[in-house]
């Protein structure tokens, strides 16, 4: 199995990846779907190096000792940085987990699953199974397609574009915004303690809707 440990900026090419792992601490990642292409540009790292392999068409970058359990544990100061792009297939499975590091995933038709602490989340022309979760980030998702599953405890959910079949948004005190489209078959939850939610359809759209509120205001 091909294995690199990075420490400067490297630009890597690869045959075939049908999966991509990330897990990194803070700075960014972008996930772009570019063609068959596969491609890893590490534009900067700070503090320990990176470990990179690829297995099967599995591709991983991360840190020797960091796992997805214990993300929330690495929110504490430390030089931990990279600015990432990996351009893949649009049909490659992508599993991405940050601290603090933003994360752009674009173009993707596989499943699809982002999970934050405070890092912003960006979202943009995914279609099928997609998964965002965030403490404290941000999750702004644009012309999303399918079955789309959103959770934070203070950080805000945005939908804007894009046919959902499948929508669960849950969130403590975060704000929850949907502008989307729905048709005959598509199911829309939204769950929120203390945060505002606004969702917006089709002005033809036929929908049957539930609305209740512990102490909140309903307009429709």
């Amino acid at each position: 199995m091909p294995r690199w440990t990075v420490d400067s900026p490297i630009t890597l090419d690869f045959d075939q990846v049908t999966a991509l792992r990330v897990r990194v601490i803070s700075g960014s990642v972008a996930v772009l779907a570019a063609g068959d292409r596969c491609c890893l540009d590490i534009d900067h790292v700070t503090g320990p190096p990176l470990q990179v392999s690829h297995d099967k068409g599995v591709l991983t970058i991360s840190y020797e000792d960091l796992s997805w359990e214990n993300l929330p544990g690495w929110l504490k100061p430390q030089p931990y940085s990279a600015a990432i792009t990996v351009t893949v297939p649009p049909g490659c499975q992508v599993q991405l987990g940050t601290a603090t590091a933003r994360a752009v995933v674009s173009g993707i038709t596989a499943p699809a699953s982002v999970k934050t602490v405070s890092g912003k989340v960006v979202l943009d022309g995914m279609t099928g199974k997609v998964d965002a979760s965030t403490v404290s980030g941000d999750v702004d998702a644009q012309a999303v397609t399918g079955t789309i599953g959103l959770r934070s405890v203070s950080g805000d959910l945005t939908l804007a574009g894009g046919s959902v079949s499948r929508m669960r948004a849950k969130t403590l005190s975060g704000r929850v915004t949907a502008d989307i489209d729905l048709d005959a078959a598509s199911r829309v939850s939204v769950g929120t303690v203390s945060g505002p939610v606004a969702i917006r359809l089709p002005g033809q759209a036929a929908a049957q809707v539930d609305l209740r509120s512990g102490a909140g205001r309903v307009c429709s």
